[in-house]
């Protein structure tokens, strides 16, 4: 949980890093909000439903949906950026996804991927390993 509310405190930080855990902890916790909103449009009655000529068709969501997918939206899209780079991506490969089927399995292998160790151009590593700049004179690293 602490990793959803992470993102939502840097809800529009596209620059920097993200762990692979601060991204699927943010999607875990995402999917269950996400269900939760649509049980609470269905309690509740305002789910979608359109008359057409074979009969009504009801829709599993609603306005609370409609309102929690446009509350969650740029921090999503936040998160997913800084996750591309702290694979050593630029944030514009979220347009990778476009492509039909290849596009998404390579996105989805790039949000697997561990972390470049060490400094990147996006910045240093959040797991701090390889955040060595110098050697001191006793040959031990110092980290920035």
């Amino acid at each position: 949980m602490k990793y959803y509310l992470n993102v939502l405190k840097n809800y529009a930080t596209f620059s920097g890093r993200a762990r692979r855990s601060e991204y699927w902890y943010f999607v875990l916790f995402n999917v269950i909000f996400t269900v939760a909103a649509m049980m609470l449009d269905k309690a509740f009655g305002t789910n979608f439903s359109f008359e057409t000529a074979a009969g009504p068709i009801d829709l599993p969501y609603g306005y609370v949906y409609v309102v929690y997918a446009l509350f969650i939206l740029l921090p999503s899209l936040a998160v997913f950026v800084r996750r591309l780079h702290d694979v050593g991506k630029s944030g514009w490969f979220v347009l990778i996804s476009l492509i039909p089927i290849v596009g998404s399995i390579w996105i989805l292998v790039l949000l697997c991927t561990d972390s470049i160790s060490g400094k990147n151009q996006y910045g240093s590593n959040p797991k701090g390993i390889g955040n060595y700049d110098e050697i001191d004179q006793v040959g031990e690293y110092l980290v920035k």
